[in-house]
């Protein structure tokens, strides 16, 4: 097990050294005024970074996905008795592990005119709802995924038509924020064994994936609709606010602050899933001592690495993310705002944890057919393009549904196109990369090269986190086009040879 999380913070370390070196770089070059305090705490915020890294992802592998298998499959033993008593418990699942993903704090704070409990339990029955939505999918299986993508997000642009302006970012950065940490692993490991107990492999891998795709729609109508309700409220933005640290003590004081927070938080986050896994390991699912230890070892792990990560990111990225875009937008070149984004965007993605989690479910579920590498190449190369388009937002003060409407109209287009594992697997994806390291570097980013440009944050800088959601719909599924090609030329070319083998085995050359 020591072994297992060397090489898993080793696997961090390396994830997280690019982003700290740029963050290093632009400090000493293009924001050389920095306050000392500031970039100790993201230093600071780094390694525990690393460290929490480390000890999530193993705690996920041992405890997040085996809990998530498991009850995603006896959802389906109970289900062949009765459907009906199955579906509320679903629902509760969902809209629990939302309340308490931390990233949806973040998103909730920063609109004041709604108060925070209305929007997390917004954004919580919009998941919870189309949690539903997916199990009867996968159970049923008389509806295709892309079909239901592309008539839920039908439904999300007709109504976005009518939200207000102010609200329109707002809806879709909570399609992103409510799939962090907490949420994804379980739920992609929920769905995987609810895939898993249903007859036919091939069938079994092509809905192991896709349940994170459409528990991103549900906080997405659901803030719509809020937007509807509330549309004559005007909304305001909550500026950023910086504590200023002048020494490497004070810089800890602020980490040993807000220790005890997000222990609370994160306590309050696996709670949920704990809970429903002791009732069904009571009720249901009996397993033996060893694997009880194993599981509250990982439990324990998974803990201790959110803490540490979730502290690293708010504390010490935070203020960096701001400061910085701050600074580079006051700059009188400010346009170079577009490529450092792109740049940030397609090393920081590497630093979510959520993706390591689905890159290797992805790999194991398809046996290696799509490797870890692949994914994380078309995770980054989207990223970036979504980062660069998110400032060039933040420059022109366009409006974000220029980008949205054909961006999600060509994925929808491309998953007509490719296997259908790989549409499910990029609509996971694009909730997967818009986690905390979005929340808590890129946008207050946004947020600072806004206020510098006297732009309006809620309109113009909210919205990097469904940017980011976005465009990894389309490279994943660039990704699925490609290797189909490739997997059709293997076959020509296995026919080729057998016909050219003779009737002993051995192949025939022409007369020469």
């Amino acid at each position: 097990m020591r072994k297992n999380l060397k090489a898993k913070t080793l696997e961090s370390l390396s994830s997280v050294l690019p982003i700290t070196a740029i963050v290093l770089a632009l400090s000493f070059t293009l924001a050389p005024d920095m306050p000392a305090g500031t970039l100790m705490m993201f230093l600071l915020g780094a390694i525990l970074l690393i460290v929490g890294m480390g000890f999530f992802s193993l705690g996920a592998d041992m405890a997040m996905m085996p809990m998530g298998d498991g009850v995603g499959g006896e959802v389906v033993r109970l289900s062949k008795r009765s459907l009906l008593p199955v579906l509320p418990l679903v629902f509760l699942i969902g809209a629990f592990i939302t309340m308490a993903e931390p990233d949806l704090q973040v998103l909730a704070n920063q609109v004041p005119a709604v108060p925070d409990l209305v929007i997390i339990l917004t954004v919580a029955a919009g998941v919870g709802g189309f949690l539903v939505v997916s199990v009867l999918r996968t159970l049923r299986g008389r509806l295709p995924l892309r079909t239901l993508l592309l008539g839920f997000y039908l439904i999300v642009f007709a109504l976005a038509t009518f939200v207000p302006r102010e609200f329109l970012a707002v809806a879709f950065d909570a399609g992103g924020v409510t799939t962090g940490p907490i949420t994804v692993p379980f739920i992609m490991a929920f769905g995987a064994g609810v895939a898993a107990v249903r007859e036919g492999k091939g069938q079994a891998e092509d809905d192991s994936f896709g349940m994170v795709a459409l528990c991103s729609i549900g906080p997405i109508l659901a803030v719509l609709l809020m937007g509807l309700c509330l549309s004559g409220t005007e909304i305001a933005y909550t500026p950023f606010t910086v504590t200023d640290t002048f020494t490497s003590r004070e810089a800890w004081l602020q980490f040993a602050q807000h220790f005890p927070d997000y222990m609370g938080e994160v306590a309050l986050g696996l709670l949920p899933v704990v809970a429903f896994f002791a009732l069904f390991q009571i009720f249901s699912l009996h397993l033996k001592r060893d694997s009880l230890i194993r599981l509250l070892v990982g439990i324990v792990y998974t803990y201790v690495g959110l803490v540490l990560f979730l502290t690293g990111v708010n504390v010490g990225f935070m203020p960096a993310g701001n400061y910085l875009g701050d600074a580079i937008a006051r700059l009188p070149y400010h346009w170079v705002l577009i490529p450092i984004g792109m740049v940030v965007g397609y090393f920081i993605v590497a630093a979510e944890p959520a993706v390591h989690v689905l890159n290797k479910q992805v790999e194991e579920v398809t046996g290696g057919a799509i490797p870890q590498r692949a994914m994380n190449l078309s995770l980054s190369i989207g990223v970036a393009v979504s980062v660069g388009l998110a400032m060039t937002r933040v420059v022109t003060g366009v409006s974000i549904l220029w980008f949205l409407v054909p961006g999600y109209a060509a994925a929808l287009l491309l998953s007509f196109k490719v296997p259908k594992i790989f549409t499910a697997i990029a609509f996971d994806s694009g909730g997967v990369a818009s986690g905390p390291m979005t929340a808590t570097f890129l946008l207050p980013f946004a947020m600072g090269a806004c206020s510098a440009l006297g732009g309006d944050v809620l309109t113009d800088a909210f919205g990097i986190v469904a940017m980011v959601a976005m465009t990894p719909l389309i490279t994943i599924q660039c990704l699925g086009a490609v290797y189909q090609r490739k997997l059709r030329r293997t076959v020509e070319i296995t026919a080729a040879e057998a016909s050219a083998l003779g009737s002993d085995g051995i192949i025939e050359f022409d007369d020469v």
